[in-house]
């Protein structure tokens, strides 16, 4: 069954602001990402976010790779390299990838997660291979390219239905949606030639096979300048 189709929008708040031509095409994929990171001229402060303090919690949906000792091999070679930088790296365990915010866990009336939940279980599309591919970044953090999008477009497509069914907005609509893998995120603002300079040799380096078969809903939080979160639900794809 092929892949429902989403139609990407450029805007300004994207990163990258132009989605590339095809996003069934690993290579124009990269080459976007790639295209996008190198124009940058200022990194800033990944964790300037108003509004987030030690004890915010928020759900989201996210995939994550604990498991996937090829994809923690990859991000500890690229953050050895990164880390004269001094970027903060994304613990080994905490590699995922964020798809879309349901809302913050101070807010949400009771009941409504439980209720997203059963929305989303009969729109999930079937389980999918990805690759992560060395190495881009955004104006606020380094990251691997997810190739391809289509999978994850469905994916975000299918949980923003759900949301919608349910009266929750997603903050960003899947047209606007750029699936990526952060491996460190930058934190100050500072001139982005030293970082793109470091991080363009290990785009030589191998990609790497994901597989995906659950999409996880989680309570998220920050521990000093890391994400960590709880998992309240898995659902496997179909």
């Amino acid at each position: 069954m092929p892949w429902p189709h989403v139609q990407l929008s450029a805007d300004p708040a994207a990163f990258p602001a132009r989605p590339p031509a095809d996003p069934s095409d690993p290579a124009a994929i990269v080459a976007c990402d790639h295209a996008a990171f190198d124009s940058v001229e200022t990194m800033v402060d990944h964790w300037d976010r108003p509004g987030w303090t030690a004890r915010t919690r928020a759900y989201y949906w996210m995939l994550t790779f604990t498991d996937n000792q090829a994809l923690t091999g990859l991000a500890r070679h690229c953050q050895q390299h990164l880390a004269p930088l001094g970027l903060d790296p994304v613990p080994l365990d905490g590699l995922h990838i964020t798809l879309t915010r349901v809302g913050s866990a101070s807010t949400l009336a009771p009941g409504l997660l439980d209720d997203i939940v059963s929305a989303a279980m009969p729109l999930l599309p079937a389980s999918f291979g990805l690759q992560a591919v060395p190495l881009a970044g955004s104006r606020g953090a380094v990251r691997l390219t997810v190739t391809p999008w289509v999978p994850v477009l469905a994916l975000h497509a299918a949980l923003s239905k759900a949301m919608r069914l349910n009266g929750v907005v997603p903050r960003k609509p899947t047209a606007l949606f750029r699936p990526h893998l952060s491996l460190a995120y930058n934190n100050r603002s500072r001139p982005a030639g030293p970082i793109i300079k470091a991080v363009t040799p290990l785009r030589g380096l191998p990609p790497v096979e994901l597989y995906v078969q659950e999409v996880q809903l989680v309570e998220l939080r920050r521990e000093g300048r890391a994400y960590r979160w709880d998992v309240v639900k898995g659902l496997p794809l179909g």
